[in-house]
């Protein structure tokens, strides 16, 4: 049987297209991209093509607002050390509780030393931000206000147009994580008081190990890897050319896709997540119903390890996960789940499925059909879940004599 694969959230098959257009920039345009003769200014050419087209993508106003990062995470760094850098006398940061590890540990980090003060803001039950308490947390000291725009874990959708105009209120700079939302979700910076957003190559059907900050023209900057004048001084490096092509290639299929396509996503997951809820009993969708992404949900099995669940889900050809791929592989809940105040029988048995425009009705239909007595199976060997059948049987007997 084949493998079907919904950890399009970790990442995602890199489109055909994209990898015949690297193939010509490993053997036949090889040269350096900042050579200034023939060979090299043909890989510029390159270059230059996957940054409009990136540009095309976000509705940025310049091309040269794109900067080529090695991925989602040096941009996210770029950022947030940048923004510290610029602004004397402003050293404070406001974030959330849901961020990815990125923008979390380095936060962390920096307030450990010293370098920064950070406004972690909370959510609710349904991942949705505490406005208020960010409202308070801007300040004269404010200089970044970094919040991701789709959550990686639940696909959760932050208001990202009113938070970056409250920001710019409040004479802060304003930064979104969009790794999980570009290529998923309408992304337009057109008429956003958004300064800079990053985003990665291998989110949106591109290849690993590319990545591009945008940064708003006018928007004072100091790069955090010096070196040459690649990026016009902004990021020191030799050009990942291939990679660079690649992620421009995916960025162009990403702006083609129609709103159809993303519909049809979105039916898939409605009809993943209304099989389940009919089928297994004690199961909750977490997140705001009605702002997620269309391709994302994650569930909690009261009484079910998670990890024993993927395992099983695995031997049977079905990879899911249980949230960031970049903090698996501990045994604490996710932090996400925790920000959210899953309750305590539930927070381990939390798996997310993560859909493509690849994913099909057939590959739903197998999940619905394996999943539930997976469920089961290991529940029986869960004691509080026995303890509770124990308890509800009872209780039947004593309303039936």
């Amino acid at each position: 049987m084949q493998p079907i694969y919904l950890d399009n959230n970790a990442t995602t098959r890199t489109h055909p297209a994209v990898v015949a257009a690297m193939l010509p920039y490993f053997n036949e345009r090889f040269a350096n991209a900042s050579s200034s003769h023939g060979p090299g200014m043909a890989a510029a050419d390159g270059v230059r093509a996957a940054r409009r087209q990136l540009q095309a993508l976000l509705g940025a106003a310049h091309d040269h607002e794109i900067i080529y990062t090695s991925g989602g995470t040096e941009a996210n760094s770029t950022a947030l050390m940048s923004a510290l850098e610029v602004q004397p006398g402003r050293n404070e940061i406001v974030t959330t509780a849901v961020e990815h590890p990125a923008i979390l540990a380095l936060v962390a980090h920096l307030e450990k030393t010293g370098r920064a003060k950070a406004h972690i803001i909370g959510v609710d039950a349904d991942g949705r931000l505490d406005i208020d308490d960010f409202e308070r947390a801007l300040g004269p000291r404010t200089a970044l206000v970094s919040v991701m725009w789709a959550n990686n874990e639940t696909g959760v959708l932050f208001p990202i147009a009113d938070l970056a105009r409250r920001a710019r209120r409040a004479g802060a700079l304003f930064h979104t994580d969009a790794v999980q939302a570009v290529g998923k979700h309408p992304v337009n910076l057109q008429g956003l008081d958004i300064d800079m957003l990053s985003l990665s190559g291998h989110k949106l059907h591109g290849p690993k190990g590319i990545g591009a900050l945008y940064l708003r023209k006018g928007v004072p900057f100091r790069p955090l890897i010096r070196g040459g004048r690649q990026e016009r001084g902004r990021r020191g490096g030799t050009e990942n050319v291939p990679a660079i092509v690649g992620l421009g290639v995916a960025a162009a299929l990403a702006a083609n896709t129609s709103p159809d396509g993303l519909a049809r996503v979105r039916l898939l997951r409605d009809r993943l997540e209304e099989g389940l809820l009919r089928r297994v009993e004690r199961c909750v969708i977490l997140g705001d119903a009605g702002d997620r992404l269309a391709n994302t949900t994650n569930i909690v099995f009261d009484y079910v390890d998670g990890e024993a669940l993927l395992l099983m889900l695995d031997r049977a050809g079905i990879a899911a996960s249980s949230g960031s791929a970049c903090a698996a592989g501990g045994m604490e809940p996710s932090h996400v789940l925790r920000a959210m105040r899953v309750p305590s029988q539930a927070v381990r048995g939390a798996v997310r499925f993560s859909l493509s425009t690849e994913t099909t009705l057939a590959e739903v239909e197998r999940v619905l059909a394996v999943l539930p007595d997976i469920v089961g199976r290991l529940r029986l060997n869960s004691p509080p879940w026995r303890d509770l059948a124990a308890v509800a049987e009872l209780t039947q007997s004593a309303l039936c004599p």
